[in-house]
């Protein structure tokens, strides 16, 4: 669903956009819990957009964009606050977690997915599970085509070492 629309079809095409909207931010942050918080926040600054009006757009991409722009806001803010947190607590020691038993291949999947940097992981999503060509996805990190092609390589990549790893 990449088709240009405008007006009050574009609230609507909006809506349709939901689940793929979730399932992008389920990969970036992993709980579906968080996802809906992404997805709630992008979709206030998507209607924020539409109220201005007068404008066509390519719909996908841009709430794509801005749910990964949302997500990238967080993890700032979220290292902001801890920054300041440990500088305003005393310097305690966390304990180990302890190593859980992995079961199942797609749980391993999972894992190593969500090991991935966030950037590679967004690649690895918008070209493998979301569909987009490399220029789409580029056009929604705002990278150039050759970056977003780069950045699937090496999740690609580390991905099969990791999963080699966990079954080897």
């Amino acid at each position: 669903m990449d088709t240009q629309a405008s007006g009050p079809d574009l609230r609507q095409s909006l809506a349709l956009l939901l689940p793929e909207l979730r399932a992008f931010a389920r990969f970036l942050v992993g709980s579906s819990t968080e996802a809906d918080d992404l997805v709630q926040e992008a979709l206030l600054r998507a209607l924020r957009g539409l109220d201005g009006g007068g404008r066509e757009v390519a719909l996908r991409p841009w709430c794509l964009a801005i749910v990964r722009n949302v997500f990238y806001e967080q993890v700032r803010a979220r290292r902001r606050e801890a920054a300041h947190r440990q500088e305003q607590a005393p310097s305690v020691e966390p304990g180990a977690a302890p190593r859980q038993e992995q079961q199942g291949e797609l749980r391993d999947l999972a894992r190593a997915l969500h090991r991935l940097p966030p950037l590679l992981r967004e690649a690895l999503v918008l070209v493998g599970a979301q569909g987009l060509s490399y220029e789409e996805a580029a056009a929604v990190c705002g990278v150039p085509a050759g970056t977003m092609k780069a950045r699937v390589s090496r999740a690609r990549r580390q991905l099969a070492e990791s999963l080699d790893t966990v079954t080897g």
